[in-house]
């Protein structure tokens, strides 16, 4: 798929790995909604953004991803001002094993809800063009993160939603990829405050800092670039692809997971 032309839609758009992958779709020649709940840090974003990209090529819509009615209406302006929805990255999360609920529902049920809502507008059985979808999942929906039980839990949905949405879609003839990122820790607020965000498991702390020590940090274009990928590249679905840094031999980078599947 060329990004030139294309409308797409990013939550949590506006700080880390939702803002690199805004940057890199605008760079593309992509259109670009951002949704967010930062209304502070947007603003300053979405400047530099018009004044780069133009005020046609993006905007900004405050959405709560745990509010079926704000994705809802924050879609239906996306694809009125722009003509229609051709990529959406479902990006915006948190990390907090003290606010395990809220976790679930803005980290799984909100890439859910937003899954579904896109459907409104991307399905070619109801009048839309296809497209991708791409939800942002992590290391941890590949394997556990001892200090982090329920992100583990949810990441571990992310990527079992995708896969089955892809598989729904192929069978169904939605004419929509859904692909997955996995990035390892990558530089973001979300992961500086990890030590402050463990709960009961606080007591993981260190056995965290070794996974950093071990795996590196990755940066938030590292993770946009593999996002590219998983967007451009129209023979991938239901892919997930790990993202981890390269070490100085050469070890690490990105690789797809392969797992069971008993769809034939």
């Amino acid at each position: 798929m060329a990004l030139n032309g294309k409308n797409a839609v990013v939550t949590g758009a506006v700080m880390g790995i939702g803002k690199a992958i805004t940057e890199i779709l605008l760079q593309n020649g992509a259109k670009v909604a951002l949704l967010d709940v930062n209304e502070t840090a947007a603003k300053g974003l979405m400047k530099t953004l018009i004044n780069q990209y133009g005020e046609d090529k993006v905007f900004f819509m405050n959405c709560d991803v745990e509010s079926e009615k704000e994705i809802k209406a924050c879609l239906k302006k996306a694809a009125e001002t722009f003509g229609g929805i051709d990529i959406l990255c479902n990006n915006a999360g948190i990390l907090n094993e003290g606010l395990w609920e809220k976790m679930v529902s803005i980290n799984l049920m909100g890439v859910i809800k937003g899954s579904y809502l896109a459907l409104e507008h991307m399905n070619k059985l109801t009048g839309g063009r296809g497209g991708v979808i791409v939800n942002t999942a992590s290391m941890a929906g590949i394997g556990p993160l001892p200090s982090c039980p329920a992100y583990t839990a949810v990441k571990h949905g992310v990527v079992g939603f995708t896969r089955a949405m892809a598989a729904a879609s192929t069978l169904s003839g939605y004419g929509i990829r859904f692909n997955v990122l996995c990035p390892a820790f990558v530089q973001t607020d979300l992961f500086s405050n990890i030590p402050k965000k463990l709960g009961i498991f606080s007591e993981l702390c260190l056995e965290t800092q070794q996974l950093v020590e071990h795996f590196g940090v990755l940066d938030v274009s590292d993770v946009a670039e593999a996002f590219l990928e998983l967007v451009t590249d129209e023979t991938k679905n239901g892919q997930a692809l790990l993202v981890l840094p390269t070490d100085k031999d050469g070890k690490g980078g990105n690789s797809y997971i392969t797992f069971p599947t008993y769809v034939q």
